[in-house]
């Protein structure tokens, strides 16, 4: 059967096998330097270079452990279960802004109220009656005074 081909695999093996050849040539070009080099720094970076290959196989054989443990690509630390203190900080922005929100009407509210009621204390304590101002011939004789 023929299967699909997953294109993050191929791009895994790409990038893989292009640190392969690079690695072969920063090898070579060492490799080739290294015979112009004295005797005992030659000596210190064999013993670097060995170091360096046995801490990589150490890397990827942890790697290929958490592989093959948690799956496909993924990592150990995302296979955990979140803790509560996750969920809370995950929920924290959304509480804050709901929060906020309602922090705001509440004082565009109240702002309103207050405006309505300024315009109601002009109004009682005005000389004129509430009714003149529904008057038409009251702003025509506004508009003459002016």
């Amino acid at each position: 059967m023929n299967r699909p081909v997953d294109p993050a695999a191929v791009g895994r093996l790409d990038a893989e096998r292009l640190e392969a050849r690079f690695g072969l040539r920063v090898g070579a070009l060492l490799s080739e330097q290294a015979q112009h080099t004295p005797h005992d720094i030659s000596e210190r970076l064999r013993i670097a270079r060995e170091q360096a290959l046995s801490r990589a196989r150490a890397a990827r054989a942890l790697g290929a452990a958490a592989d093959t443990v948690v799956g496909r690509g993924h990592s150990a630390a995302l296979a955990r279960r979140p803790t509560w203190w996750f969920r809370v900080a995950s929920v924290l922005p959304l509480v804050l802004l709901v929060a906020g929100l309602v922090l705001i009407d509440e004082w565009h509210d109240r702002a309103q109220i207050e405006a309505a009621a300024d315009v109601d204390v002009s109004l009682l304590a005005d000389d004129l009656p509430p009714d003149a101002y529904r008057d038409p011939g009251f702003v025509e004789f506004l508009q003459e005074a002016q």
